[in-house]
């Protein structure tokens, strides 16, 4: 009777010590204070609240930060933008852009016109379209990568298409989230 009673306190102890281990283990890999999510959500929000000046999506990643715009003929025009919103002229930016279907990828290069870029072609039709951007600031520069769905849905609370939307219902980055019917967009 002894030895039955002491195998399950050793079970118990094993159990606990594992348990404890485990919730250690999940506190030292990166788990934090929740007041950090709010610190983070409020600096995303600040960062995507804003269209750009011609409603499209502000590129943070790069100085001065780009908006990328998708034209009525289904063009892809980045503006430089200064720490205001306000447009200024694209000075030596450089970028590229592979996009759409995996088997067949659509490419992208984009020419000075103006103050702005402007691609070479239009983007293939679809609503919602994997992209990924190359920037370089300058010639010297570290290439920048962005990724993103390209989501020319119209937004159901804003005014602008879902890649671009400021109305805050796809906080996570619109590229996942839901919308009010519980639909993924």
């Amino acid at each position: 009777m002894k030895t039955k009673q002491y195998l399950h306190t050793l079970a118990a102890s094993t159990i606990g010590v594992a348990l404890l281990g485990t919730s250690s283990l999940f506190a030292e890999e990166g788990h934090h204070d929740h007041g950090d999510h709010k610190e983070h959500a409020e600096h995303k929000d600040d960062e995507k609240a804003k269209a750009g000046p011609n409603g499209g999506k502000i590129i943070h990643s790069v100085e001065p930060h780009l908006e990328f715009f998708v034209t009525e003929d289904k063009k892809i025009q980045f503006t430089a933008i200064e720490d205001h919103g306000k447009a200024i002229p694209i000075a030596d930016q450089s970028i590229s852009i592979t996009g759409g279907s995996r088997a067949n990828p659509t490419r992208l290069s984009f020419a000075k016109q103006g103050d702005v870029l402007i691609s070479d072609k239009a983007f293939p039709e679809g609503k919602r379209l994997p992209l990924v951007i190359q920037i370089k600031a300058t010639p010297e520069s570290k290439t920048v990568i962005e990724r993103f769905n390209l989501d020319l849905s119209e937004c159901p609370t804003c005014d602008y298409l879902e890649y671009a939307c400021i109305c805050g219902h796809g906080a996570a980055g619109h590229d996942n989230h839901k919308d009010h019917k519980g639909h993924k967009h």
